[in-house]
């Protein structure tokens, strides 16, 4: 029997219908491309051009603050948070064009509470130094994900999101310094036709950023963890990051990062053992709402990842009970493995060999034989 028709059979073994098991084998498919990566590789990867442009924002932040700084270079930030206004001739003109904000009477600004306390900084990780925006208000954190995100609309940011990786940014800051130059070196040629080549080259001006909350990961209180508000909050945030930046490393080195419960789990793993340096299925679970039964209750974290279109309710429901099944595998797969927290090669190994599997694999029975005969998919070079 083929792996496709074991998924199948699998999937009505667990009570679905036949369109429900098309549903789920196209929500469960394995999106991650593993020809992508090397024989073997040096970690880690080389920085991405952005990074460096970013790293001259830090130092710029040192003289006038991150947000004033942010505003002069993420031209959404110059615009409110209004219902249509991604619509509105002046905002196309700025976003799409890249014409100066200040020309414009409705670039009023995105007026934020505690500006002042926003972080910025550059995170090393496996895939190159990314930058990270941690912003502590939670309305601030609302207003700045839906200006990036969501092209300055109100649109609802569920409270149970805490994170954003921002993974296709043009960035009109690098466009006019790009400009600005070639005209320079350029002065009797046509800028609007090296533009139409320069567009091509999206690593000229397109950046990923991530930004951050500081509140608790999840929604879950400091009770549900055991642990004080203040080892929560720590913790959150070192989950938080972990899990955004093993985003960038997928995204990276397999091509795919996906609004998808199976790139969840894999974050979350990564983000359990940076915060606790361990795995535990049950605190999984509980950040998604469906602990400690999988009787899934709506309004939880899952809800945000239905899938688009979204899965039927009778097909969300199985697939809660093929996430709980692969939280608890994967918990097993891990300590028999021997995985270290602080063995940061070793987690990436281990996360790599992982993405060769399906959700609906992992959640098997036979989940820990599937795991250990899937060849490792990268070497390590030092």
């Amino acid at each position: 029997m083929d792996e496709q028709t074991q998924r199948e059979h699998y999937l009505l073994e667990l009570g679905a219908n036949e369109p429900e098991v098309e549903e789920l084998l196209r929500y469960t498919a394995n999106r991650f491309d593993h020809s992508l990566l090397p024989p073997s590789i040096e970690l880690p990867l080389v920085d991405e051009p952005f990074a460096a442009v970013w790293d001259g924002y830090i130092r710029e932040a040192e003289y006038g603050g991150v947000y004033q700084m942010l505003q002069q270079k993420l031209v959404q930030l110059s615009f409110p948070v209004n219902d249509g206004i991604s619509q509105t001739e002046a905002y196309r003109a700025v976003t799409l064009k890249g014409e100066d904000a200040k020309g414009f009477e409705t670039a009023t600004g995105n007026i934020l509470h505690q500006p002042d306390r926003i972080e910025l900084f550059l995170h090393p990780t496996a895939a190159g130094r990314i930058p990270v925006l941690v912003i502590p208000d939670r309305s601030d954190f609302v207003c700045v994900v839906q200006a990036l995100s969501y092209r300055n609309e109100p649109k609802v940011v569920p409270d149970s999101m805490g994170a954003c990786m921002i993974k296709g940014y043009n960035n009109w800051d690098r466009i006019n310094r790009y400009k600005t130059r070639w005209l320079e070196q350029h002065p009797e040629c046509d800028w609007n036709l090296e533009f139409i080549d320069f567009k091509e080259h999206h690593e000229r001006y397109r950046d990923r950023l991530i930004v951050l909350s500081d509140g608790p990961y999840s929604g879950v209180n400091a009770s549900a963890m055991g642990l004080t508000e203040m080892e929560w909050q720590e913790k959150s945030l070192i989950i938080r990051l972990e899990h955004e930046c093993t985003h960038y490393m997928t995204l990276r080195l397999l091509g795919s990062m996906q609004n998808n419960l199976f790139d969840e789990l894999l974050a979350d793993y990564m983000g359990l053992m940076a915060a606790f340096g361990e795995y535990s299925g049950a605190r999984f679970l509980t950040f998604m709402g469906i602990a400690p039964s999988p009787e899934y209750p709506s309004g939880g974290r899952m809800e945000n990842y239905r899938g688009n279109p979204p899965l039927s309710d009778g097909a969300f429901l199985i697939l809660t009970r093929i996430v709980a099944d692969a939280a608890a595998n994967l918990e097993k797969i891990y300590r028999l493995d021997g995985v270290s927290g602080d063995d940061g090669w070793s987690r990436m190994r281990f996360l790599l060999q992982l993405s060769l599997m399906t959700l609906d694999e992992l959640s098997r029975p036979d989940a820990l034989q599937k795991f250990s005969v899937k060849e490792q998919p990268l070497s390590h070079s030092d």
